[in-house]
């Protein structure tokens, strides 16, 4: 469980909302299969992708300096949360969506939260933190 592990495990797991976010930019719904013919969901999927691109940066910022990130990993980790919330809300409305949006469910309510608890204890051995 070394610092140094987490801060691999978070470049990598970075890539997730930075790729997506960049392909939700530049193509729209149309990146998901959703309709590209509609100017407000359009302008909407591209303004929360751009969210979605700026929090897998902000993780990123954590890297270099992970053990001493706690308030601003938790806050990303939040953020990340609630956006499980919202996907979770959606299948239980409106049915399972496909694979890549699950793994994304996975992912937000379990993997991000469980490196927030990671990233703590690293912080709790670390005297600066």
């Amino acid at each position: 469980m070394s610092k140094r592990l987490l801060q691999i495990t978070v470049a990598i797991l970075g890539l997730v909302p930075i790729s997506a976010g960049l392909s939700g930019i530049i193509l729209g719904p149309a990146a998901f299969g959703g309709p590209a013919d509609i100017t407000d969901l359009n302008s909407h999927f591209r303004y929360i992708s751009g969210i979605f691109l700026a929090v897998g940066i902000a993780f990123y910022t954590t890297i270099p300096n992970i053990q001493i990130k706690t308030d601003r990993f938790r806050l990303l980790t939040a953020l990340v949360f609630i956006g499980g919330l919202a996907r979770l809300m959606s299948l239980l409305l409106d049915g399972a969506p496909t694979t890549p949006h699950l793994i994304g469910l996975f992912l937000e309510l379990g993997v991000v939260p469980a490196l927030a608890v990671w990233q703590g204890k690293i912080g709790q051995r670390t005297p600066s933190s």
